[in-house]
């Protein structure tokens, strides 16, 4: 996979992708990331990128011209499939773990960072193919989000992790929810399989010591048996999404 990121602050990328899951994957060669400067696609010696809004208003607006340059001439360069442009901004869709799913399985990925009071809507209309936020709250930029977006994306990615089941029965994971359903199974028998499924947060983990200045790992971890563990952990999920996320239930 290539990630470029568009910014206006290159530097705040310095460590969150030199290190650890991330520094390992591009070590591998199973993403490579780069990082530009957008001011080096601006037309004057100022390295202009931003102007006032038509209109009056307060603030500045990301111009057309630099972002459509940068990502003409960064898709030019891909090796394959044209890349997928994607602005970080608080207009977007909700980022979530089922779009991070699709999104690892893309071979390409432009990411631009919004920045003062938006982009010009021109680039939002022609240039963009997704928008993507990380929350309702508003951030000085979208550097930020394109650093937890990446994240979540390249530990996807097959061969990133040591071992693939990490990523499977995590938070926002799908667990087979039929065990849930057994005072109904009756009812339930007619149901298609993906009625029982449930996208839940994932159940509590312990590790040693047994003891903790009293608090004690529960029995059934200890007892060898992994059906009933299955049954605790799958009933011990729900009961957390139920109390933390109970959206996701619904």
């Amino acid at each position: 996979m290539k990630i470029d990121i568009l910014t206006l602050f290159p530097k705040m990328f310095r460590g969150p992708f030199d290190e650890s899951i991330i520094r390992r994957a591009q070590s591998k060669g199973l993403v490579e990331i780069k990082i530009h400067n957008l001011r080096d696609w601006a037309k004057d010696k100022r390295q202009t990128v931003d102007d006032r809004p038509f209109g009056g208003g307060t603030g500045m607006i990301l111009m057309c011209q630099p972002v459509f340059d940068a990502v003409n001439e960064l898709s030019q360069k891909a090796k394959s499939q044209k890349p997928k442009v994607v602005l970080l901004t608080p207009q977007g869709k909700t980022f979530n773990q089922k779009i991070a799913r699709r999104l690892a399985k893309t071979e390409n990925l432009i990411f631009v960072c919004g920045h003062y009071e938006g982009v010009d809507e021109r680039i939002r209309k022609y240039l963009i193919d997704e928008e993507i936020s990380i929350g309702d709250y508003v951030l000085t930029g979208g550097e930020l989000p394109a650093m937890i977006v990446t994240d979540t994306i390249i530990r996807l990615i097959p061969g990133v992790l040591k071992k693939s089941a990490a990523t499977q029965n995590e938070s926002f994971s799908y667990y087979d929810n039929t065990y849930y359903h057994s005072k109904n199974r009756q009812k339930e028998k007619n149901k298609d399989i993906n009625q029982l499924k449930r996208k839940l947060l994932e159940f509590p983990q312990y590790t040693r010591p047994v003891n903790f200045k009293g608090w004690k790992v529960p029995k059934i971890l200890l007892s060898g048996n992994h059906k009933e563990i299955e049954k605790w952990r799958k009933k011990e999920a729900l009961a957390r999404t139920k109390t933390n996320r109970p959206d996701l239930l619904r």
